[in-house]
């Protein structure tokens, strides 16, 4: 059978396993990156394994989260990374330099490469045809140290693109149209290709914004051919040696496909609250806009940037409306300055903030009380912004720039004529703003650690028998943002697993920290796709960490389900889903024969204190998985050598 692109870079990259469905299967990672809010417990991680140096390619240390220093603790965090990566052989992009999707794209992703990040957003690389794919840092750090990624044999859902983006509908509206047909969780468990003759006419920065936002349908990764487009890319930024073709057979087999005629698609938005909530501009039309705010992950390169700059020349915002602009990295910035770019944007009103995902991790820029912020970011869960009640659009720079003019949500088309941005033949290169990792005889073993960088707790071995409260009812698509929200007051706190614990589940259920503490362990219960959204593993560490032994829900997004396994947390879900309402909290739950169960993925019994009919129950693991639990973890695993 011919092969889908997605099969080609596996099957290159196979260690072990078949890629038939539902088995599981380990992958060569070529390449890694972290960030700063996931990375120090990263390479806590990679340290406690005593390895003296990574083993991929490439690995990539960024910083671009936390670069708020209202306080010591990010300063120490980036200290302490930079000697890290100064030790383990990592490259290491300093504050300033950008955001780490937008250059990893520009400076590290190669064609048909393995890419495992420790952040949702890492397939944003899959625009330049890389298998790049975000996971918890304790994952990250396995890989960097030669570790396999094991992961189950993903379905391959081909998204055909056929026809050519009208004037004022961009790549964001594509990737908004994707999710309002499949929804957040119609990627799960899925790799999506992009083929078909509409991908020739998209180059690799309108790929990467919908590779990026892919994360937002749950699936595994997203990923485009390696095609003229890349090589242009490629060339452009001074790496055309880079570059390789990579493409499905014509005649590959695929589980699922879609067909969308970009001729056909409008300005859309993703209404409040969830990236899934779309619908066409035109229908929110009028709603006046408080705050504007362009750039992120998703939409803040060079092209993105430069069509809002022309949009805005000589005009200037609404006098209600406070627009801001993140560039994506500081190649952007730079290239904004050198052609005049810039001025146009500050003489229009704006304000320009550092190259850094700033206001999409709530990490400033929150909006007034109530507002209507339009963003051209990837997620708009309520109270992510940094303001409870903010009411979120997402939508193309195109779109957020018009409204910045009028102070309402506004149709682009509506603007007249479209502003044609040339693709540049040459980026601006400088690299001094990443520093290259010693070779193995330079190195040092001096690591700098300040007092917020606390010991990384370890779960205790599966006892037999659990008996325990439940702590918490949760509902459906309750996020990482939910669970261990971000923020300038939380994320400088990363590092510190005893001080952000008293962070879990604030927002929608203040006082859950002391109520597990006193607990001492307990159980979460939970509806449909629980901990969708950002790939943190703090969402799983600290609940650990306050004595979290089981979280049993309907079902689990997949990096977040990996998180709890890797730190020892048994993910268990219901055989009749009904039966969620058959539990409250306060009720105490046993589970007994724990050991054997973990090891047959038969449904088993939970008893409810009190009662005579049990809740059935099952779980999914694969019998790797099941060691990774009973050990406590996956660190404890590794240091036991149970694997």
């Amino acid at each position: 059978m011919r092969q889908s692109l997605t099969h080609k870079i596996l099957s290159a990259h196979l260690l072990s396993g078949r890629l038939d469905e539902g088995e599981e299967i380990a992958v060569r990672i070529d390449q890694t990156l972290t960030q700063d809010a996931t990375g120090t417990m990263t390479y806590l991680q990679f340290e406690a394994m005593n390895l003296p140096r990574v083993k991929t390619e490439c690995s990539v240390s960024y910083v671009d989260h936390n670069t708020l220093q209202n306080g010591f603790e990010n300063a120490d965090d980036h200290l302490f990374l930079q000697t890290a990566a100064e030790r383990y052989g990592v490259y290491y992009s300093r504050a300033g330099n950008g955001i780490c999707h937008q250059v990893h794209l520009e400076r590290f992703a190669k064609p048909g490469k393995t890419l495992l990040g420790a952040d949702s957003h890492t397939p944003t690389a899959g625009g330049m045809g890389m298998l790049a794919i975000g996971a918890g840092g304790l994952d990250v750090a396995v890989a960097m140290g030669g570790g396999a990624y094991y992961l189950p044999r993903p379905q391959v859902l081909r998204i055909t693109l056929t026809g050519e983006l009208a004037p004022w509908v961009s790549a964001k509206d594509i990737i908004l149209e994707v999710l309002r047909h499949l929804s957040v969780k119609g990627g799960v468990g899925k790799i999506i290709e992009y083929g078909g003759p509409g991908v020739k006419t998209l180059s690799v920065p309108q790929r990467a914004t919908i590779t990026n936002m892919g994360a937002e349908l749950g699936a595994t990764t997203s990923i485009f051919p390696s095609d003229e487009q890349t090589l242009t890319f490629l060339r452009a930024q001074g790496r055309e040696e880079d570059w390789k073709p990579w493409a499905a057979d014509e005649d590959a087999v695929y589980d699922q496909e879609l067909t969308l005629d970009l001729a056909t698609l409008v300005p859309l938005v993703a209404k409040p609250h969830s990236p899934d909530n779309i619908a066409p501009v035109v229908e929110s039309v009028g709603t006046l806009v408080q705050q504007v705010a362009i750039g992120s992950c998703t939409n803040s390169s060079y092209v993105d940037l430069m069509r809002v700059a022309a949009i805005l020349k000589g005009k200037h915002i609404h006098p209600r409306v406070s627009l801001v602009i993140s560039p994506g990295s500081r190649q952007v910035l730079t290239m904004l300055a050198a052609n005049g770019a810039l001025a146009d944007l500050l003489n229009a009103g704006a304000r320009i903030l550092e190259s850094a995902c700033g206001p999409c991790v709530g990490m400033g820029q929150a909006p007034s009380s109530g507002a209507v912020s339009v963003r051209t970011f990837n997620r708009n869960f309520a109270g992510r912004s940094g303001t409870n009640d903010a009411q979120v659009f997402l939508a193309s720079p195109e779109t957020a720039a018009t409204c910045a003019l009028t102070g309402s949500i506004t149709d682009p088309r509506t603007l007249g004529e479209f502003p044609q941005i040339p693709f540049p033949a040459t980026f601006w290169l400088d690299d001094s703003m990443i520093l290259a990792p010693a070779n193995s005889t330079q190195t040092t073993d001096v690591i700098v650690r300040g007092p917020n960088i606390q010991p990384l707790p370890l779960a205790k071995p599966l006892p037999d028998t659990l008996e325990l409260p439940i702590l918490l009812k949760a509902g459906d698509n309750i996020t990482t943002d939910d669970i261990m929200p971000a923020g300038s007051k939380v994320l400088p706190l990363r590092s510190n697993i005893p001080a952000i614990s008293e962070y879990v589940f604030y927002k929608i259920a203040p006082g859950f920290a002391a109520k597990a503490k006193a607990a001492k362990q307990g159980l979460i219960l939970a509806g449909q796709n629980y901990g969708q959204g950002s790939s943190r593993e703090h969402a799983a560490l600290a609940p650990m960490y306050l004595g979290i032994r089981v979280v049993l829900a309907q079902s689990f997004a997949r990096i977040h389900r990996a998180n709890l396994i890797n730190f020892g947390i048994l993910p268990l879900t219901f055989v009749n889903p009904e039966d969620l309402g058959r539990l409250s909290e306060g009720q105490t739950l046993t589970l007994s024969v724990l050991k054997e169960r973990t090891r047959h993925p038969e449904p088993f019994p939970i008893l409810i204190e009190g009662e005579q009919k049990p809740i059935w129950v099952q779980h999914d693991l694969t019998e790797r998985q099941a060691k990774i639990v009973r050990a406590g973890g996956l660190l404890n695993a590794t240091k036991n050598k149970v694997l």
